[in-house]
């Protein structure tokens, strides 16, 4: 198949995909199992014809994804057998550096670690499981829904904004408490959030 040929929709094993980035909020992946679990069978077909994952064949014709990781992870942690996937492109005949150069030269890869802190291609790991946490981001998540922000198209839109929070809040532990929710969400709303996508809020 040619990067240009039609897009064909696969089923694959969650634990057959492979990420583009280092992190998720593992308290927003615990939120979908959940989620899933108060789904009977029939919502649970639904929800899964609906969220499709976009993804890229890479070296070795692998299939990576560029979104849903999030989902993806809480799906592989219930056990399910198989998600649909559709490829926006075929890099398979790519050597594995200039596959990743172009992933990111795309926006579809992000290779920055739990700190923030830009890392190497191969610090990327090889299957959902491996994903570390950042409670940064389950908090960018939560601001979101709060309507600290509104959802943005922009890819990785979410780290950015874990990333401004990440300088300027503490979470001891990880654990996000009204208290740093409270202030959050005031920050969402200030001027040096103003530059971030989805920003909706207005300063005095």
């Amino acid at each position: 198949m040619s990067p240009s040929a039609p897009h064909p929709l696969l089923s694959v094993a969650p634990a057959r995909l492979h990420p583009t980035q280092l992190t998720v909020g593992k308290a927003e992946v615990a939120a979908k199992r959940a989620q899933w679990k108060d789904l009977g069978r029939k919502k649970r077909k639904e929800l899964l014809a609906a969220h499709w994952f976009p993804g890229v064949l890479g070296p070795k014709q692998q299939v990576y994804i560029v979104d849903h990781h999030h989902l993806g992870l809480a799906l592989l942690e219930e056990g399910v057998e198989s998600v649909p996937v559709m490829i926006q492109r075929d890099f398979s005949g790519l050597a594995r550096d200039v596959f990743w150069r172009t992933m990111e030269f795309n926006r579809w890869a992000h290779p920055y670690d739990r700190h923030g802190k830009r890392a190497d291609y191969a610090a990327i790991p090889g299957q959902l499981a491996d994903l570390a946490d950042d409670p940064y981001r389950t908090l960018a998540a939560r601001v979101r829904r709060a309507g600290g922000c509104a959802k943005d198209a922009e890819p990785y839109a979410e780290f950015l904004w874990a990333d401004f929070y990440r300088g300027r809040l503490k979470l001891p532990g990880g654990k996000i408490g009204a208290r740093a929710m409270e202030k959050a969400m005031r920050l969402a709303h200030g001027r040096d959030t103003a530059y971030l996508p989805g920003w909706s809020g207005t300063w005095e």
